[in-house]
């Protein structure tokens, strides 16, 4: 099994021959993107962007490629997904979490183009008419009331119905008092402006010792918020059951894990109300079909990151259409220039903060390559846990 078989026969997409990277440097980040070739003449792409190692993700993806792909038919999915995870020994994290979800997807993007159905119809087919979304990274600039609660008015406008935003600056483990109050005053800035029939999610990061997130909790009470996210660092998993008991809104999480194996803890200690796998991160279609599997026993919904591009917010569309107990997708798409799109030609267009059914064969997105030729990769960095990160200023 963990060797490519070439006595089978190959299926309507072929074998595999050959696989390379792009990378496209924009204004907030680089982003990442593998393409896999076969015999038959089609080629699948998927997203492989990490926050800061992206060109170190590309050269994983195409070494893991070389190594377990090259001959391989593409419909022989759950297959390849174990020969390159437990082949290359990856054990999970972040680097080799990417570059698999961006394999997976892409196979999927072969097998729809060699069927001539779009991928959700592989993938569970649809148990809904649209997905609706969110926005985020809609709050650049000073971290002021009056500012973020004129920039929610402007992103509720473009037909957002949900919002999502992390006030909380550059605090880690506590806040200091005066800040703890700067960072509520946001929120009900951001509340007021955006009235009561729009959905408000609170970002954490991931970052609050458990004084600090049980404070959070009884403070962002009265702004009927649908979810505070990642309160607390994962190295505190085992505290996020008590704080669950606590609050009065869900907590929400997932985005740090990159399989099932990952999750295993979450999912034993009952964690959040709300995982959030990322498409591009945590094991593709193929892993996050499952783990939507395992959150349902747990009466958990679903309800992907996605800080990643277009294409990223493509191919999670195709899995949530799947997905019974989906609830909202997040996106960065309205943060992006416009020279993105072109890039990615055939992403799917947000209506009422809504994304319909998907008709083109596979994931209908091609990489324009001579647009990733006019904008190579900056590889800058900012700093998320540095004062002012939320301008999104990059060295």
């Amino acid at each position: 099994m963990l060797t490519v078989n070439l006595t089978r026969p190959a299926g309507p997409a072929g074998r595999i021959t050959r696989v390379e990277t792009l990378m496209l440097g924009t204004s907030w980040r680089d982003f990442g993107y593998v393409r896999v070739h076969t015999d038959e003449g089609l080629t699948g792409i998927g997203e492989i962007t990490h926050p800061y190692r992206v060109s170190e993700v590309c050269a994983l993806t195409e070494a893991l490629a070389q190594r377990h792909l090259i001959g391989a038919d593409p419909f022989d999915i759950e297959e390849l997904w174990l020969r390159v995870y437990q082949g290359d020994f990856l054990r999970g994290g972040d680097m080799g979490g990417i570059a698999l979800s961006g394999l997976d997807q892409a196979m999927y993007d072969l097998m729809g183009k060699a069927l001539g159905v779009p991928a959700y119809r592989l993938t569970g087919g649809a148990c809904r008419d649209d997905v609706r979304v969110y926005a985020n990274g809609w709050y650049t600039g000073e971290r002021e009331p009056e500012i973020f609660a004129a920039k929610a008015k402007e992103t509720v406008a473009k037909g957002y119905s949900a919002l999502k935003f992390d006030p909380f600056g550059p605090g880690l483990h506590e806040l200091e008092r005066a800040e703890l109050r700067r960072s509520i005053d946001l929120v009900a800035a951001v509340r007021e402006a955006i009235g009561p029939d729009t959905d408000l999610f609170i970002e954490g990061h991931a970052r609050f010792a458990m004084p600090t997130a049980a404070r959070l909790v009884r403070e962002l009470e009265p702004f009927d918020i649908g979810w505070f996210e990642e309160p607390m660092p994962w190295t505190h998993i085992e505290r996020y059951a008590e704080l669950r008991q606590r609050a009065a809104f869900p907590i929400s999480g997932g985005e740090h894990f990159h399989n099932r194996y990952e999750y295993k803890q979450l999912f034993a200690t009952n964690a959040v109300d709300i995982i959030q796998p990322d498409l591009s991160m945590a094991g593709g279609f193929t892993e996050v079909r499952k783990l939507a599997a395992i959150a349902d026993t747990h009466g958990m919904l679903v309800a992907p990151h996605n800080s990643n591009s277009p294409l990223c917010t493509t191919v999670s569309v195709h899995a949530a259409l799947g997905i019974p107990n989906f609830k909202i997708l997040e996106t960065f798409d309205g943060l992006l220039e416009p020279f993105v799109f072109d890039a990615l030609k055939g992403t799917l267009p947000m209506e009422d903060g809504r994304i319909g059914l998907p008709t083109a064969p596979g994931l209908g997105v091609e990489l324009v390559d001579e647009v990733f030729e006019e904008h190579p990769p900056s590889h800058r960095f900012w700093n998320m846990f540095a004062d002012g990160w939320e301008k999104r200023n990059r060295t």
